[in-house]
């Protein structure tokens, strides 16, 4: 499984760990991801993601895993995203 956010696409950087003397080796920066069930409103179910952190504020900043995913670009997303994101839409397109 790739340590990468299923939302907003946050995946690990890379940079250096720069002592007092200044040597300079090489780390890793790895996002905080947490397994979440987030429920879709249109849809009635519940989703378990692996999202960072910081996706989990801005789906309820933003009212909801619905609302998040109908503002959100597809080339950021998982597979998984992207398939709900569909089923949202067509949901609230046939029921408008």
């Amino acid at each position: 499984m790739s340590r990468r956010c299923e939302l907003t696409g946050k995946a690990v950087m890379t940079g250096n760990t720069v002592s007092h003397a200044n040597n300079k080796s090489r780390r890793r920066y790895l996002p905080n991801l947490c397994q979440v069930t987030l429920i879709s409103d249109a849809l009635g179910q519940s989703y378990r993601l692996r999202v960072s952190a910081n996706a989990l504020r801005s789906v309820e900043h933003r009212g909801g895993l619905d609302a998040f995913l109908a503002k959100a670009s597809a080339e950021e997303l998982s597979q998984k995203a992207l398939v709900l994101k569909r089923q949202i839409a067509k949901k609230v397109a046939a029921s408008a």
